[in-house]
């Protein structure tokens, strides 16, 4: 396991730092069940990370290891269950964050899926969740390519052995790592040997090329102090709300484009826009907001499993009413951020802190000042996929909120872009202003780029009959408020 992996899967323990993510996928109709079991038992076979639980030794000796968990038992990371209810989609977001707040166990494999039927429409959804120790957004995109099809009928494939399990105990991986604590001794000695003799060989270049780093550092550090917490999303607690948002990609690249920037910018400029207003809705407005957005480090020969990203923090514009002029703003601030040297500094972080107890390590995460919101961005697949024989119409990927306000995952797939939010109820108070806002946020960049679409907020039905891009339908006003109203009541009288 990598120092990173480490890094967040010690974090599974405490809800205030858990980085489980979770996507909920919609399906025009329930797949056949027996079906639904065969597809998950050939991709646990296919995919060793879905068999692999996570040994940590007993005393901090050496790195945890992934090893085949010798009694897995598909029936526990598999179930199936009926919505209650009447079946609507703000029931199935309250049911998600249900199963998102209930722990994975850390003795298994660090992942389950829930085949949820019984949705308005006679759609049925898939809710999978899993440890972000596991992999990242790109990585599990890869990994779950297993579980679909690129047509109703599937591929017919046989199914692969069992892999070999490995019952390794915290003691004995705790002596393993005594053992080897000679050979990483050389190792480290042969390491700083050869940084010694580079020094010596080239030492103009050694001591500027570390003076570079100090510096990127520096700015990397400095540039999170400059963005100042908004003093309206400060509270912090235990409490999760969920939203959603669809619309159509191509509108959204189109408006990016026309307003000077990709699709991944109007994504940005319209998360501010939307920030703005509910900020100046409840008569506290900012000028800007620390905002934290993953930047990808993985090569395309890199495995599907672990982690291959870092963090950057910006001074997001919410306080600029132009969207053209944040996403230059945006786009000046990422392009002299992503290539810094230093930009990888939650490697080093997880590195000098992998061998530390978690007594010492809880403390110093707690110290880290909170960025107040996230935005990540993940490309799926283009065109139709299948599970099991029913076709996916939808997904929205729910992330981690550890230490932040809200966080905000775009996956475009199908021509669409599904966005799902998960936010800190004490930090974000007001439900309704909340989704107002989002929905005017990216009408707004839609809107100044020229585009005209329709939105499909919290309240879209599973179509029987699955769309590429058709958008889904919108329920009543009344209703829809009526009905995120009580749903917030009954969320906060718990």
């Amino acid at each position: 396991m990598t120092a990173a992996d480490h890094f967040l899967h010690r974090g599974e323990a405490n809800p205030r730092t858990r980085s489980s993510v979770l996507s909920v996928e919609l399906l025009e109709a329930p797949p056949d069940w027996d079906r639904f079991l065969e597809t998950f038992e050939r991709a646990s076979r296919s995919v060793a990370r879905l068999r692999q639980r996570v040994v940590v030794p007993s005393a901090p000796t050496t790195s945890p290891r992934w090893v085949i968990d010798p009694d897995f038992d598909l029936s526990y990371h598999v179930r199936r269950v009926a919505l209650p209810g009447n079946g609507s989609h703000r029931e199935l977001l309250d049911f998600a964050e249900q199963l998102f707040i209930t722990p994975l166990d850390l003795q298994r494999p660090l992942w389950r899926v829930t085949l949820v039927e019984g949705l308005e429409g006679g759609g049925a959804a898939m809710i999978s969740q899993l440890s972000h120790a596991i992999t990242d957004g790109v990585g599990g995109v890869e990994m779950f390519a297993q579980v679909y099809d690129l047509t109703r009928e599937g591929r017919g494939l046989a199914m692969p052995e069992l892999p070999v399990p490995h019952d390794l105990e915290p003691n004995d991986l705790a002596l393993q790592g005594v053992k080897e604590l000679p050979w990483r001794a050389v190792g480290v000695t042969r390491s700083a040997l050869g940084l010694g003799l580079k020094a010596v060989g080239d030492p103009v270049g050694a001591v500027s090329g570390a003076l570079g780093y100090a510096a990127s550092l520096r700015r990397v550090l400095g540039a999170v102090a400059q963005a100042q917490p908004s003093p309206l999303l400060a509270g912090r607690g235990i409490q999760r709300r969920m939203l959603t948002l669809e619309l159509d990609l191509p509108g959204l690249k189109a408006a990016g484009k026309a307003l000077g920037g990709s699709v991944n910018d109007a994504y940005l400029a319209a998360m501010c826009g939307a920030l703005r207003r509910y900020h100046e809705g409840l008569g506290l407005p900012v000028d800007s907001l620390p905002m934290a957005i993953p930047v990808s480090l993985r090569a395309t020969s890199d495995d599907a499993g672990g982690n291959r990203w870092t963090g950057l923090i910006l001074a997001a514009p919410i306080g600029e009413a132009d969207p053209a002029a944040r996403i230059a703003a945006i786009r000046r601030i990422v392009a002299t951020r992503r290539d810094e040297p230093a930009l990888d500094v939650m490697g080093v972080v997880s590195s000098l802190t992998a061998m530390l107890p978690d007594l010492v390590v809880d403390p110093l995460v707690g110290a880290v000042a909170p960025v107040d919101v996230q935005c990540s961005n993940v490309m799926s697949y283009p065109g139709p996929t299948f599970v099991a024989g029913a076709q996916v119409v939808a997904q929205y990927g729910m992330g981690p909120v550890p230490g932040v306000g809200m966080m905000a995952t775009m996956i475009t797939r199908l021509g669409r872009a599904f966005i799902g939010f998960r936010y800190d109820t004490a930090s974000f108070v007001d439900d309704d202003l909340l989704e107002k806002c989002l929905r005017e946020g990216f009408a707004e960049v839609l809107a100044a780029g020229g585009v005209i679409a329709p939105l499909a907020g919290t309240h879209p039905v599973v179509k029987k009959k699955a769309a590429r891009l058709a958008p889904s339908p919108k329920v009543p006003a009344a209703r829809a408020a009526s009905g995120t109203r009580a749903a917030a009541t009954r969320k906060r009288a718990r």
